[in-house]
Formats: C-alpha cells, structure tokens, sequence
C-alpha cells in the first residue's frame, strides 16, 4: 500500500509517518512480553501521576491543529492525552492484543498519536487530506455511519472511507484483531514536535512489534 499527505493538510502544522509491519503473530504472548507489558505500564503510571496535560505543549499542538479546521475543543481530545486520562482513571491499560496495546504504550511514552489498522481490511492506499463531506464513516464501537464535515483533515483509503478522523477517532472497518497479520500504523504530531521525534516513535513502534509479534516493518514518509 501506498501513504500520501496532501500539501494543505501539512500547512497545517500536521507531521507524519507511516509505517506498515507485515507478518506479525498477534495471539501469543510470551512470558516476556507480559513481564515487559506490566514493567511498562507502571513506568508509566508512575510517569503520569498528578500529570496536568494543560501545561504539555505537545498535547496543546493536538487542540492547535484542531482549532484551524474548525473542531471545537470540548469533547475533542486527541489520542494520547485520552490514554493519559485512562491510564490515570484506570490505574493502568484494558488489554487488547499485542499489536494494539504496543501502540497504544508507544503513544503514552511519547504522547504522539498513533493509530493502527489492518492493512487487508483496507481498500487499496491511505492519503491524509481534508475531507469534503462525501466520505464515509463509521466509528469504532458505532454500527451506523456518522455525517462528515468538510474541511477536517482525515486519513482516508482509495475508497472514500475515513478511517481515522483527525487523530482521535478511528473505525470499525480496519479495526487490529488477534486475526491481523499486516498493520498499517498512524504516528503523529504536530508543530511542536521535531520531525526526528516521530522517526524515533516509528522506530520504537518496529522494533517492539517484531520483538513481540515478529514479522518485518518499514517507515513511510509522505
């Protein structure tokens, strides 16, 4: 599959990259990689208590972005400051599957929103543009379409089907389950993070998946 930002979303402020991992295992879990799971996930409390996401320029840039398309910013939280306020709700992560919770840990440790989907439940090449409100659209967790603005950037595949709108809600179609093999992730930013910032997300995010999960991963750049 192929991944292209179109130039106007990119005027935005918006920074990202691809990356696509193929062959992974997404059912066993290694005694290794439960013990990595548990010691990570109590870094990352320990990381976050009393945190204030009001005063992290990175999770401001997300609400910055979002003000120049028109998204209010009640309700609209990105991805990474939504697991920070679960993790602290929680005191700690819903396992999901490897893939899935991978991401999700590489999300709070940089506070970049990433996003994964299934590569074979996608309709050919994913481009980053602005919607025109012809898109399709079904939440994840949603059985029915929901209406699309114009003007909101979102990710969206050869067949006119949003999925992943902005950085915060992804879709029911492409969703990562234990039967994945091929995932294309999501790893975002915004003006206040370094290009070079996302490069080692994405490096991370490789090297974690194969370590766990096996297969092969490369980065995309549009």
């Amino acid at each position: 599959m192929k991944f292209s930002v179109e130039q106007n979303v990119k005027d935005l402020g918006v920074d990202v990259v691809g990356v696509v991992i193929t062959g992974i295992d997404n059912t066993s879990k290694s005694e290794e990689y439960k013990a990595w799971r548990e010691s990570t996930v109590a870094s990352l409390l320990e990381r976050y208590r009393d945190y204030d996401v009001k005063q992290d320029a990175v999770l401001e840039g997300f609400y910055s972005l979002h003000a120049k398309v028109g998204v209010p910013r009640r309700k609209n939280p990105s991805a990474p400051e939504n697991l920070i306020r679960l993790l602290e709700k929680k005191q700690g992560l819903f396992e999901i599957n490897k893939a899935v919770d991978i991401y999700n840990l590489v999300s709070l440790d940089t506070r970049l929103a990433l996003g994964a989907h299934d590569i074979d439940r996608l309709d050919g090449n994913v481009t980053l543009r602005l919607t025109d409100g012809t898109e399709r659209f079904v939440p994840l967790g949603s059985p029915e379409p929901k209406p699309v603005k114009a003007g909101e950037y979102s990710y969206i595949d050869d067949s006119n089907e949003i999925v992943c709108h902005l950085e915060i809600r992804q879709v029911e179609k492409d969703k990562v389950t234990e039967d994945t093999t091929n995932v294309f992730y999501i790893v975002q930013g915004n003006e206040a993070v370094e290009h070079q910032v996302l490069l080692d997300a994405a490096k991370q995010l490789i090297d974690l998946t194969v370590r766990f999960c096996g297969g092969s991963g490369e980065i995309l750049e549009s």
